[in-house]
């Protein structure tokens, strides 16, 4: 079996010395390359080529952001033919994650410990039993994401996270926590909603101040605990939306709270939740924050959402 490794050498939680500690593991079940990362977006370059060259299995060390221009270079890449394939994902390497970054949660929804030696060895188990499980991806417009996308708030916290990180920030909860209570409190138009969602052959939902979309749950974690505004969401369905409508602090207040929740079932007037839902788009009448699996992308005032279902093979 042929493997390629992309390392981002710049992974939160990893170091050299670790980093050779999964080499010599992953050659222990596998032909591997190792291929280092050098700038952003240089992991979707070598995600395409080694499909390209046929590989069978290609395994991440990085964040969540590592992962994302992974399966970008997948899914626009044109493997060569494979014997025996029946659908676009087995002609794609299988894709194998180790937790990396600071949060990780691609891996951990597909079940993988938080830590990189154990979600390591759970990988080399998978690879020994060909465990693989074919999951379904987001595009936003020509974009893949794996597990969330934000328009609005959430986006724009993320981007002042970023902010904080290039002036020498740890990521942290505290940090994330000053994020949103800044932006909101500070920076938002929260008496004035922008956005509208559209759907093929559905009324119009206007007066949304902020979207976030998942294709699984959950949407993101604070520390161990799940965040899950859209508790029903599945790699194995379409997407689920929740977007609120003005930003009132009493309401906000409530809905953030049901995030947190056991069993999380957000609800209120000012709240818009949809699920399994293939196709639908949000257009703003001023740019908003925009982000893809915990990245932000800029500003945007439309994207159009889909779901491609059974998109890739994981190993998990």
């Amino acid at each position: 079996m042929r493997a390629v490794l992309v390392v981002n050498p710049k992974a939160t939680t990893t170091s050299e010395r670790s980093r050779d500690v999964l080499v010599r593991a992953l050659r222990s079940e596998v032909h591997l390359t190792v291929r280092y990362t050098r700038r952003r977006g240089h992991a979707t370059t070598l995600a395409r080529e080694a499909a390209e060259e046929g590989v069978d299995v290609v395994v991440t060390l990085g964040g969540d952001g590592t992962v994302n221009e992974m399966v970008n270079g997948l899914m626009t890449a044109q493997p060569p033919t494979v014997p025996g394939a029946v659908s676009s994902a087995e002609r794609l390497p299988a894709l194998a994650t180790v937790p990396g970054g600071s949060t990780n949660v691609f891996a951990r929804a597909l079940g993988l410990p938080r830590e990189w030696p154990e979600g390591t060895s759970m990988i080399l188990e998978g690879l020994r039993l060909g465990r693989y499980r074919t999951i379904g991806l987001g595009r936003a417009d020509d974009r893949y994401f794996t597990f969330c996308a934000g328009f609005g708030l959430d986006a724009a916290v993320i981007h002042r996270v970023e902010q904080a990180r290039r002036r020498g920030r740890v990521s942290s909860p505290s940090l994330y926590l000053r994020a949103i209570l800044s932006q909101y409190f500070f920076a938002s138009d929260r008496r004035r909603p922008a956005i509208r969602l559209e759907r093929p052959g559905e009324l119009v939902e206007a007066g949304l101040s902020t979207a976030i979309i998942q294709n699984t749950a959950p949407w993101t974690y604070l520390g161990d605990r799940e965040i899950n505004p859209n508790p029903k969401a599945s790699f194995d369905l379409d997407l689920d939306v929740l977007a609120l409508r003005q930003l009132r602090v009493p309401s906000t207040t409530r809905t953030v709270t049901q995030f947190f929740s056991s069993r999380p079932d957000p609800t209120g007037r000012q709240v818009l939740r949809l699920h399994d839902v293939a196709e639908f788009t949000l257009v703003s009448s001023r740019p908003q924050a925009f982000q893809l699996d915990g990245d932000y992308l800029g500003e945007r005032e439309k994207v159009r959402f889909t779901s491609v279902p059974a998109a890739l093979r994981v190993i998990c």
